[in-house]
């Protein structure tokens, strides 16, 4: 028995309305993607940090709205520069899988 059946044992009188669809992940203008995005991981100052390249002529709003997910999603900070993000720490795997996710491809850098 699913949620919705659930809910209706609950509330028999309730009609539902309109079907919620889960938020579309995809970003938009990912058609000018040629090569894959490159993360890279380094240690500056001695702490973790993940590069990621590749971008190509995406334009800096275009950056700032996948960054700002990446950071919120993983709850960590990070900057752009020169057409790059730069996370930080080590969170290379999930990041990889979620820039897949949502219609990227990704190849892993080094190490």
């Amino acid at each position: 028995m699913n949620l919705k059946d659930q809910l209706q044992k609950l509330f028999p009188d309730h009609q539902l309305s309109v079907d919620i669809k889960p938020p579309n992940l995809h970003i938009s203008n990912l058609n000018n993607q040629v090569s894959p995005l490159l993360c890279k991981y380094e240690k500056r100052n001695g702490r973790p940090t993940l590069i990621i390249e590749g971008f190509g002529g995406a334009n800096k709003n275009h950056l700032k709205k996948i960054a700002s997910k990446l950071k919120q999603k993983f709850s960590v900070g990070g900057s752009i520069k020169n057409q790059t993000i730069i996370i930080q720490g080590n969170i290379r795997d999930k990041v990889m899988s979620y820039l897949s996710e949502i219609g990227f491809s990704v190849k892993r850098v080094g190490g």
